[in-house]
């Protein structure tokens, strides 16, 4: 991989998202793939001990610079090179492509704050480590469920979002020019354990429910922050994710980048970037299972011929393949609108993964049977595929409610 391109080498034009797709293949193919299947049944501890595969990847993707797209990317083909950057990730290994996804987080917020005020003192503090980092341990986590809200806190335009009992409970209370936080974030914060900076959603006014909330950038080295033990989960085994406390950490206010004015719409904006990346990356999924199929019935024979001669397995992998590429168009479209509007569309955004996440999910499972027993044995990749989709289902706010939240954005739009 040390004879590839690097991010900023490559041509500003959509001609360029040729040669990143290919770039990306390789790393997922070569680095990545090889890498989730060794974590996979590791204690989630050792995932994230020295010498793990883990930081060969991180390592890996920031050398090649592709932590820092958002920068360097000419924005006129960005949304699309982004779409086909995490395509690729979540063929290679979905688990890893969301860790290296919300690795960049923080530093994208505060960069897109940058080129609204002008103001590049955070910017030189918090981005230009990420930015000159080669090693892959500047890593940024998207820090808003709790113990006793996940979806709920996205339920950005519901009808209950600025009353009390939705308010989340870290919170933070102005000190001066200070802010003082106190509170937790879930197990479930992708990045959890091993990230050096939050993007923390916190409550700054519960009186107005979860519309009084505020954003801020948080180095997890502040005196007050500790962090909890890996998790230990079903599947998506290489994403490490673990519980963040907070304890009268004292932030000073330059890193309180949104306030409950403008909340909402950031929220709406946060969203629709994580729902945009999880449709890329398992449509890469999908299509991977279905390649996996593809590649066994080829080869496994049964009644004097491969499988793949049978009528019954060619009606089901022409069924994965519809699914696989429907949810590949369903994510090209959602970039396609995203570059058109500039700015994610959230609607888009969240039927992208939906569809998605139901593909990764559906074709997986007809894998599993295309491979028969087989398929159910660990160190199969279609097994673990199965069980990383099925986390997505709930992950980055659990499909029923997603579609929920679409649903009242299309109604406020047709009014």
């Amino acid at each position: 991989m040390s004879g590839d391109l690097t991010v900023a080498d490559r041509p500003g034009s959509f001609d360029g998202v040729i040669d990143i797709r290919a770039s990306v293949h390789r790393l997922a193919k070569e680095v990545l793939r090889p890498a989730a299947l060794k974590l996979d049944p590791l204690n989630p501890k050792d995932v994230v001990q020295e010498g793990s595969s883990l930081w060969e990847v991180f390592e890996q993707w920031y050398e090649l610079g592709f932590h820092t797209m958002f920068k360097d990317l000419d924005p006129s083909f960005g949304q699309m090179a982004a779409s086909a950057v995490y395509f690729e990730l979540g063929w290679g290994a979905a688990d890893l492509a969301v860790s290296l996804g919300v690795s960049g987080m923080p530093f994208q917020v505060v960069e897109m704050l940058t080129a609204f005020t002008g103001d590049t003192n955070l910017r030189d503090e918090i981005v230009t480590p990420y930015l000159e980092d080669k090693t892959g341990r500047v890593i940024g986590c998207w820090a808003i469920t709790e113990p006793m809200h996940g979806s709920d806190l996205l339920a950005v335009g519901s009808s209950n979002f600025d009353t009390p009992a939705t308010a989340g409970a870290c919170r933070a209370r102005k000190d001066g020019s200070d802010w003082i936080i106190n509170g937790q974030k879930s197990a479930w914060v992708s990045n959890g354990t091993i990230a050096s900076h939050a993007l923390l959603f916190l409550n700054v006014d519960p009186d107005h429910g979860a519309a009084g909330g505020a954003v801020a950038v948080v180095p997890l080295n502040l005196p007050g922050v500790s962090k909890g033990a890996p998790l230990d989960k079903l599947g998506q085994r290489a994403l490490n994710q673990g519980e963040i406390f907070f304890d009268d950490v004292r932030i000073p206010e330059r890193y309180m980048v949104i306030g409950p004015e403008l909340y909402s719409m950031v929220l709406s904006m946060v969203l629709g970037t994580a729902n945009s990346g999880m449709g890329s990356i398992f449509a890469g999924l999908a299509r991977a299972s279905y390649d996996e199929a593809l590649q066994y019935a080829l080869e496994r024979e049964q009644g004097g011929r491969p499988i793949a001669q049978h009528q019954l397995v060619q009606g089901k992998l022409f069924d994965m393949f519809m699914k696989a590429e429907q949810a590949r168009a369903q994510s090209e479209l959602t970039s396609r609108v995203a570059l058109e509007q500039g700015m994610p569309s959230l609607p888009h955004a969240i039927a992208s993964k939906v569809t998605s996440t139901r593909a990764a999910f559906e074709v997986s499972s007809d894998a599993i049977q295309v491979f028969g027993g087989v398929g159910l044995a660990k160190g199969v990749a279609i097994e673990k595929f199965f069980r990383d989709a099925r986390a997505s289902l709930i992950e980055d706010g659990v499909n029923e409610l997603l579609m929920l939240v679409g649903a009242q954005h299309l109604l406020q739009q047709a009014k």
